[in-house]
């Protein structure tokens, strides 16, 4: 809960999901009235939903804002990160992952060891994070990660083949989890079938592999900063499932 110049709110933050989409997951609770009210905003490739009530005690609002927090919460899903405002992604990670006792391994192309640096710039990380791999050439993919030459030549570097491969590889180092990446971050080598800003970020997790086809815009840097905390959040949401 965070204190607003109406009151106070309850925030939920969903990153790289443009306001239309979540608004479709709020549509029924975004039509009702009442003392609270939800409301969404954007912050760079953040969208947060409010639910904020003019309640002048934090207890009162409190009370005001846990049925509704409920409805929001029951209405996003797995959709939202964090709860709590200045929270990253990356702590939420860390933080899912040591409440349920389990290990990560990152296996990374295009972002070059940017998402082992996050996990690994939270405090307790090294409770969590067991390796990481940055195989940048289909060489060094082949060899640490044991991705099938037939895979890269058949499908190339950037794609769902390699990328679930890469994840299946990097799990087998004896963590519970690893989350890899692979895509054309640019300024060239793209092509019209595999353009600049074209990721796949995967997930392995209890012998099961979830691949996630993105398509980024901006910078060099802006699109491998894009792809690793889309990773991230793979990966956190991949935690929640196994959990369920």
């Amino acid at each position: 809960m965070i204190r607003t110049e109406q009151g106070y709110a309850q925030i939920f933050k969903i990153y790289g999901k443009s306001e239309t989409e979540v608004k479709e997951k709020l549509q029924d609770l975004l039509r009702q009235g009442g003392a609270v009210v939800i409301y969404t905003r954007r912050r760079g490739k953040d969208v947060h939903v409010l639910a904020e009530t003019q309640a002048e005690d934090e207890e009162s609002a409190k009370a005001a804002l846990k049925p509704v927090a409920k409805e929001i919460k029951k209405a996003l899903g797995d959709m939202y990160y964090s709860t709590k405002e200045n929270e990253t992604m990356e702590e939420t990670v860390v933080r899912l992952l040591t409440k349920y006792g389990l290990t990560v391994t990152t296996a990374e192309s295009c972002t070059g060891g940017m998402v082992a640096a996050k996990i690994i710039n939270v405090p307790g990380a090294s409770d969590v994070f067991d390796q990481g791999y940055i195989t940048y050439s289909n060489k060094s993919k082949r060899k640490i990660l044991d991705v099938s030459k037939a895979t890269l030549k058949k499908y190339g570097a950037v794609s769902e083949q390699t990328a679930r491969e890469m994840a299946l590889g990097g799990v087998l180092a004896a963590a519970d989890a690893c989350v890899a990446v692979t895509g054309l971050a640019g300024p060239d080598g793209g092509t019209e079938e595999k353009p600049v800003g074209l990721v796949y970020v995967s997930c392995c997790m209890k012998d099961e592999v979830i691949v996630e086809e993105c398509h980024f815009n901006g910078t060099r840097q802006e699109i491998r900063e894009h792809a690793a905390v889309t990773a991230l959040d793979l990966l956190r949401r991949m935690i929640i499932r196994s959990r369920q």
